[in-house]
């Protein structure tokens, strides 16, 4: 009988010689452009961090992403594939003025790790070369590594609220009733523990969403991005109202909110174009991790409340593509062959 290792190194199974398929083409694509705007803001960080622990994490997150972006140059180069442009020095002045304190640093690694080991993760499964799946593979071991860090760090200092307790069941029970759905009408059940798990995750990402785009807003250069972050700030402070108020008529605790992190400062370290990027990316995260959350709910009225949510998640994101396209900024993903486009220009 073969096992796993058997399978995974026999050379029936090696297909490192095919071309890149696409799902491969687009998760690498996304990680090395995401990595390089990471070594951006955390080269900005490491400039201004003073707390020996903090700075410890993020050098090793910055180690990281300079490691993921080599090893993705050497696949591309080994392709014969174009490099992304991604972000640059350019797009960064580490020695502008700190817009956040050093423990804030701490909940912004967990804020993007999170969203990494959501991107390797989809990879994985999809990729079928095998050094592609050894490449992502190997990026959610350190990622979830990072966050374990993080995590250690923030408990030692006082600075994680643990998401809240329930009882243990005293038995193993079965839902018999159809109002186990209700959230309108009728009797309402309490949240269960998935529900629970999902509303956490999803205040906690706003709070720290939040308090970027507090940031962000103070040092955009544009007011066309003033605007965009403000309003992003908006939308990021209702949905962590509205979630935990779900939480608080449970009588269950929330993640703090950690704006007063954020400095005064109205200096910008980072271009409009990687802020714009930036909030981009992670809001288009949010969706997925709505999706995920309505995936695990059953009580009707914090469904409706996640597929409004998620509307304005989606029209925000829109929305600031559309800016970063008027803008020349957005780079293209790979794509398709537009054969309607290869019609007309042999017309």
């Amino acid at each position: 009988m073969e096992t796993i290792q058997d399978v995974q190194t026999s050379p029936s199974t090696q297909t490192d010689n095919d071309k890149l398929t696409s799902a491969e083409q687009g998760k690498l694509w996304a990680t090395y452009v995401g990595n390089t705007m990471s070594v951006c803001v955390l080269s900005y960080m490491m400039n201004h961090v003073e707390d020996k622990e903090v700075k410890m994490v993020l050098q090793n997150a910055l180690h990281l992403s300079g490691q993921f972006i080599k090893s993705i140059k050497e696949i591309y180069n080994q392709e014969k594939y174009p490099i992304p442009v991604g972000f640059t020095k350019e797009d960064v002045d580490i020695t502008a003025p700190r817009i956040f304190e050093d423990d804030f640093y701490l909940h912004y690694l967990k804020y993007v790790a999170k969203a990494g080991i959501s991107l390797y993760g989809i990879a994985i499964p999809l990729a079928t070369r095998t050094d592609i799946r050894q490449f992502f593979t190997n990026s959610m071991d350190q990622t979830v590594k990072l966050i374990n860090l993080v995590n250690s760090v923030l408990i030692k200092k006082g600075l994680l609220v643990k998401p809240p307790y329930i009882p243990y069941p005293e038995t193993v029970d079965f839902i018999d009733k159809h109002s186990y759905h209700n959230g309108f009408f009728g009797r309402v059940r309490p949240l269960q523990a998935l529900e629970i798990t999902h509303l956490y995750d999803n205040i906690e990402n706003n709070g720290t969403s939040k308090a970027v785009l507090i940031g962000f807003s103070q040092v955009a250069k544009s007011n066309q991005s003033k605007a965009y972050f403000r309003r992003g700030l908006e939308i990021a402070t209702k949905h962590y109202d509205t979630l935990s108020t779900i939480m608080q008529e449970e009588g269950l605790t929330s993640p703090p909110i950690i704006d007063q992190l954020v400095t005064t400062s109205t200096v910008s370290p980072f271009s409009d174009r990687l802020m714009l990027f930036h909030k981009l990316d992670m809001y288009a995260v949010r969706v997925r991790a709505y999706g995920n959350a309505m995936s695990m709910c059953a009580r009707h009225d914090v469904l409706a409340k996640y597929a409004r949510l998620l509307v304005e998640v989606g029209n925000y994101v829109e929305d600031g593509s559309n800016i970063l396209i008027d803008h020349g900024w957005l780079e293209q993903p790979p794509q398709a062959i537009d054969r309607e486009a290869l019609t007309s220009n042999r017309k």
